[in-house]
């Protein structure tokens, strides 16, 4: 068998059975009949498992199919829209458990595999490249998902909450949508997004969250103006566009500019970003510097706190 074919069932083989598909139950008519379904992956001893919110909004009743064909009732631990990301328990023995990851080593053209269930098809396997990290998704309801992994792994409906995992096996995304009418362009909520999300969840019931009103892109800053400002930064976050009515639109940040620091920090990735807007401690008039053009401009901005319930 060839090296590229022998890569690929190694990293399925490592994370195949933590992967879930998820079956969603409503009332229809007084009776409780299959709303549609999803997919997911077991990310704890203990049960946890990730998915994403839209695939359980409105579920009464939540079953979770192992690859061994056994079913599961799983409770809903709590949700966060904002991040398009659900988490599940079951109470169960002997399941296995995938390795989460670290997105903040992952490079644009990385190899990388999406395992799901699309329209049932359980345990369906996709390949493809990241072609571009730290993307902010507009979602079909408008709602802004933010730290997002752009991929060429096809996904379909039944996909969404599965995991995307690089050559190791090792979980760096949890896959939320493909954009319709559109081909080879896939996107997933970045891993160690989902970890906090996660954690807050777990803890709290609930998500904290501040925002700026900014979609981000991540890029490379040009070494000349690196070297002239003698900037830490590799990369910085380009701003793509600028909600109206939003913190950011009463700042005198600009569509086009490029952010290189936050709240007197560095930063390279758009997850050290939203890591800062995680504090409660936001809520308040913090420092920005952005390149616009070729000039260094610093200014401030006040951050909102997003008030959206985790639990149902």
């Amino acid at each position: 068998m060839d090296t590229f074919s022998t890569m690929i069932i190694e990293a399925v083989d490592k994370i195949k059975n933590a992967v879930v598909k998820i079956d969603v139950y409503k009332t229809v008519k007084g009776k409780l009949t299959a709303a549609g379904s999803g997919s997911g992956f077991i990310f704890s001893s203990d049960g946890l498992i990730f998915t994403n919110c839209h695939v359980v909004a409105g579920a009464e009743k939540i079953m979770v199919g192992m690859l061994n064909e056994n079913e599961i009732e799983a409770t809903l631990i709590g949700k966060d829209p904002d991040s398009d990301i659900a988490i599940l328990k079951i109470f169960a023995e002997g399941h296995s458990v995938a390795k989460l990851g670290d997105t903040d080593q992952l490079q644009i053209g990385q190899f990388v595999i999406a395992i799901g269930n699309p329209y049932g098809y359980q345990h369906s396997v996709t390949t493809g490249v990241v072609s571009a990290l730290g993307r902010t998704l507009q979602t079909q309801s408008g709602r802004l998902v933010d730290n997002v992994i752009q991929s060429d792994a096809a996904l379909n409906p039944g996909n969404s909450g599965g995991p995307l995992i690089t050559t190791d096996g090792e979980v760096i995304g949890v896959n939320t949508a493909m954009l319709q009418g559109a081909q080879g362009l896939s996107f997933s909520v970045d891993i160690n997004t989902a970890k906090e999300i996660a954690r807050q969840l777990i803890k709290d019931g609930k998500v904290f969250k501040a925002y700026v009103g900014i979609m981000l892109q991540e890029v490379f800053l040009n070494a000349k103006i690196r070297s002239h400002y003698n900037l830490a930064n590799k990369k910085g976050l380009f701003v793509t566009k600028i909600e109206a009515d939003s913190p950011a639109s009463r700042s005198q940040l600009q569509e086009g500019d490029i952010i290189i620091s936050f709240n007197g920090k560095p930063l390279n990735t758009t997850h050290a970003f939203f890591q800062e807007l995680a504090h409660d401690t936001i809520l308040s008039m913090v420092d920005i510097s952005v390149i616009r053009h070729t000039e260094l401009l610093n200014f401030s901005i006040t951050p909102a706190e997003k008030k959206i319930m985790a639990r149902r």
